[in-house]
């Protein structure tokens, strides 16, 4: 009997469950047929009578099953709906585990909730407080959290629940490596997001403790992230960001001296005299929730989704500037294809999406040179010196937003074991770059990764054409130029008279600058509203797009990719300039279209993750209103699966897989556009494929 059969139809997943558990469950499970009606029941473990088997009742079993195979916890120490009072009111506790030398004294509190839900919490620490029990532990099948009650304002996050021959000061004051810390990372056992944690201290700590959210939560990240490269390269060093039962004060001070360290290790991101402003109580709170998390992957794609809410929280979206999903970069940068001597810019970076994903594939790429393999610890671990070089010599990145500069700069500093070329400019004003020169904290930050931009200019007296191999960006949608000043500067800001606009869309002048970008033979894909490949106001737009370059392909995004921030339809271009050698002029050739079916996310902007069984499908499109385009084949389709399963498919690093139909995911998900675009780049006989 299997347990999809009773979950079907639930939110309910099992990833918090092993194998062995799930099959002694559906062992026990009893399946009588009356008529065509088919109940389950089982035996309960601790009750010893039959009860009847619904999808809340199969993950309370199982949880019995946990506590009692990986805990130790007897069944008979066990009560399920345990009646708790408060005054005359009286509540159900799901499960309570009673301390082992008194049947009636509460000692772990279990609060059983729906997929989905995220209360409960308070619910559960009401029935601690009233019980006097020092343990919680809150589940809604999918996600996990494990507290300890300090006192009865002050629940910590502890990384587990003691075993039952443990006290719980023995969880509390192991040592941690590395290695501990991989194999029991908080974002894989509780299925937990760093977004999920960062939410949960706003909730607890954060929004009343008078402090910039975004400055206390990145010097936190940036410390942390500095803590597990320092051990990941010696790997018998113990952690330092975790509280190993200091005190309060004792904690905040190690945690400044740690601080410190990371901005003297990777400088240019915080002042030499930034502080941690949080108060030593609120301070061991946030350490306790972010301990056991594992920031370090092969791709950074943990910080780069906290960055991406810090940043849109603290304003970003306001510009109009949105952060392109990681699924998006990748499959810019598969079908652009870079190589590890090409030149990459991205002219209105954000965190450095693009950027970052360059480097991962060009890094794969050597390591495949070398015939050696990428850890999931990769980003934290020494690589070849082909690898630092890449970074620090031919990728670079431009951001208004100040920022996002220092996110960007912070991954970039770890991808360039300390150096990077991510400057703070305003890409659009180019004739005003030199002016920041006499700012002696720009230069100072700025200086060396300026003069290795300066390098590749294609005048040395001007910034406005330069020699780059490749640009990607997503420039900002919302706002117009309304300065004649920067309108003066660009063809695109005037009419087919000549006469210049009054103001002029931000992403039109983006197209034409990012262009000025590109050496002959350069190729970009960039992001922009679907309205400007299909309004007629914008021929002008696409006649100058044709004029200078050989459109490759044109990708449709799904209405939902740039949600909740914005349910714009937008579309990726990429193109190639014309040259005589790389990308001879033509006047009629084929283009690569394709349309995302896959949405990634649901209509509220949460991602939609792959279930075993899912699989993506890829469909091409006729985008009339593209003049010059001759279709390429459809790549093969694939049907969805109608299987059902309550499982998700996980990756090599244990995290969830985006449902989309970009690219396919390490193997795990079927080909998709980019793999298609490959096939007809090859076809093509494209320069870089």
């Amino acid at each position: 009997m299997k347990l999809s059969e009773i979950l079907k139809g639930s939110e309910y997943n099992l990833t918090q469950f092993s194998e062995e558990i799930r099959n002694e469950l559906e062992e026990r499970i009893s399946v009588k047929e009356v008529g065509e009606k088919i109940t389950y029941s089982v035996i309960c473990l601790v009750r010893n009578k039959e009860i009847k088997l619904t999808p809340e009742e199969c993950v309370r079993q199982m949880f019995l099953l946990k506590l009692n195979k990986e805990y130790q916890y007897s069944f008979n120490r066990m009560e399920l709906e345990r009646e708790i009072s408060f005054g005359r009111e009286k509540k159900r506790a799901d499960i309570v585990i009673f301390d082992k030398n008194s049947q009636n004294s509460e000692y772990i509190i279990v609060e059983l909730k729906k997929p989905k839900l995220k209360d409960g919490k308070e619910q559960l620490k009401s029935y601690c407080n009233a019980t006097g029990a020092p343990i919680g532990v809150w589940t809604n099948g999918e996600s996990i959290s494990y507290y300890h009650r300090k006192d009865p304002n002050f629940f910590e996050d502890i990384p587990t629940i003691p075993k039952s021959g443990e006290k719980l000061s023995d969880v509390l004051s192991e040592r941690w490596t590395i290695e501990d810390l991989v194999a029991k990372d908080k974002l894989v056992n509780e299925r937990k997001s760093l977004k999920d944690l960062i939410l949960e201290m706003e909730d607890e700590v954060l929004a009343n403790a008078g402090v910039d959210v975004f400055e206390e939560v990145f010097k936190l990240i940036f410390t942390k992230l500095y803590d597990e490269m320092e051990s990941g390269r010696k790997n018998d060093r113990h952690l330092e960001f975790r509280n190993y039962g200091d005190t309060e004060t004792e904690l905040k001070e190690k945690l400044q001296n740690l601080f410190n360290e990371a901005k003297e290790k990777w400088s240019g991101v915080f002042t030499e005299d930034a502080k941690i402003m949080l108060t030593p109580s609120h301070l061991s709170v946030c350490v306790s929730s972010l301990q056991d998390v594992k920031l370090f992957n092969s791709n950074l794609d943990v910080v780069d989704e906290a960055f991406e809410y810090l940043i849109n929280k603290s304003s970003k979206g306001e510009k109009g500037q949105y952060f392109t999903p990681r699924y998006v970069i990748d499959m810019c940068v598969r079908m652009l294809n870079p190589s590890e001597k090409e030149t990459m810019i991205d002219t209105a970076s954000g965190s450095c999406g693009f950027p970052v994903h360059t480097i991962f594939y060009v890094w794969q790429k050597i390591l495949e040179s070398k015939g050696m393999k990428k850890s999931h610890l990769f980003t934290l671990e020494q690589k070849p010196q082909e690898c630092v070089d890449y970074v620090q010599n031919k990728v670079f990145a431009i951001d208004f937003d100040e920022k996002a500069v220092r996110v960007a700069r912070t991954l970039n500093l770890i991808a360039g074991d300390g150096q990077t070329n991510v400057l703070h400019l305003n890409t659009l004003d180019y004739e005003r770059w030199d002016e920041n020169l006499k700012d002696e904290n720009w230069q100072e930050t700025y200086f060396n990764g300026w003069n290795k931009l300066k390098k590749m200019r294609l005048d040395k007296s001007s910034n406005r054409d330069f020699k780059f191999d490749i640009l990607m960006a997503n420039p900002p949608f919302a706002g117009d130029i309304k300065e004649s000043r920067i309108l003066s500067k660009y063809e695109l800001s005037k009419n087919s008279a000549g006469k210049m606009a009054s103001k002029v869309g931000r992403d039109i002048l983006f197209i034409e600058r990012n262009l000025d970008f590109l050496k002959p033979g350069g190729r970009m894909a960039i992001v922009l509203p679907q309205g400007r490949f299909n309004n007629s106001s914008d021929k002008y737009i696409r006649d100058y797009i044709a004029e200078r370059c050989r459109i490759l392909a044109v990708v449709g995004l799904h209405g939902n990719v740039f949600k909740p921030h914005t349910g714009t339809k937008t579309s990726v271009l990429f193109v190639q300039k014309w040259d005589d050698e790389l990308c001879p002029k033509k006047d009629d050739y084929p283009i690569f279209f394709a349309t995302m079916q896959e949405p990634s996310k649901d209509n509220s902007g949460e991602k939609i993750f792959v279930k075993k069984g899912d699989f993506p499908h890829v469909e091409t499109q006729n985008f009339a209103s593209l003049q010059n385009s001759v279709v390429c084949d459809p790549p093969a389709h694939y049907d969805v699966s109608t299987k059902e399963t309550n499982e998700y498919l996980l990756d090599s690093h244990g995290h969830l897989i985006v449902k989309h139909d970009l690219f396919n995911h390490d193997g795990l998900t079927k080909d998709g556009i980019a793999e298609a675009f490959a096939e007809f780049a090859k076809k093509e006989g494209l320069s870089f494929f």
